[in-house]
């Protein structure tokens, strides 16, 4: 979107991570990105980094909520603090974040919100249930927002399978760990969150027509779906 001419706004909670984002850009991109240091998680802070986005540059016209995390364990083993970190992570700040943008939109009469799934929770699976429940919980978010504020807002849900990410790379070190997933998926390897990024950047571009929710899955689940 910044190499298309967008401004790019960011939240951010680690500072080099910022500046890596801000140094991989072409130099012409770089003013139009434009980063703050802000806890996703807690609603007054993103309302006044909403806010000032909107204060900036007059209004938002797309919202993606890619923030979240991944940790295993079934229902017995899940702990109170483990739920309320996945749901806090994956779902909260889905909802935190729609919640400060919508009433712009919905005044503008125009948006697009963009959320990120998971692959592994249609069906859901077991052995990470607090991480499947927040990320159906975002799918359902998802329908459900599309439903209530479309068509002038489209809301859609970007569910990747498997991803290869400086978090799961250290799966991939396990020799043969990964071989079935990758033989699986019709690209004959994992997905890269280049791939996730294509993926929301078309729904921003080209779906204007789009009403009712849609989700995009990974290649893993086209061929379990024609199994």
């Amino acid at each position: 979107m910044l190499t298309g001419g967008a401004r790019v706004c960011v939240p951010y909670a680690v500072l080099e991570e910022a500046e890596a984002l801000r140094g991989s850009l072409a130099e012409a991109a770089r003013p139009r990105l434009h980063t703050a240091a802000v806890d996703v998680a807690d609603a007054a802070r993103f309302d006044a980094f909403a806010s000032d986005v909107r204060s900036r540059f007059g209004r938002i016209d797309v919202l993606v909520n890619g923030v979240g995390g991944f940790a295993g364990g079934d229902l017995a083993s899940t702990t109170p603090d483990l739920w309320n970190r996945m749901l806090t992570l994956n779902l909260t700040t889905t909802y935190i974040a729609c919640h400060a943008v919508l009433p712009a939109m919905l005044q503008a009469r125009s948006g697009r919100v963009i959320s990120i799934g998971s692959r592994a929770v249609v069906p859901p699976a077991g052995g990470f249930t607090a991480y499947t429940v927040a990320k159906a919980g975002v799918i359902a978010l998802t329908q459900s927002a599309a439903l209530e504020n479309g068509p002038s807002i489209r809301v859609n849900c970007v569910s990747p399978g498997v991803v290869r990410t400086p978090m799961s790379e250290l799966l991939f070190r396990v020799p043969k760990l990964m071989e079935p997933f990758d033989a699986a998926i019709p690209a004959g390897r994992a997905g890269t969150a280049e791939d996730v990024a294509d993926v929301v950047l078309f729904l921003v571009l080209i779906l204007v027509l789009l009403v009712k929710p849609t989700g995009f899955f990974g290649g893993l689940h086209a061929v379990q779906r024609r199994a």
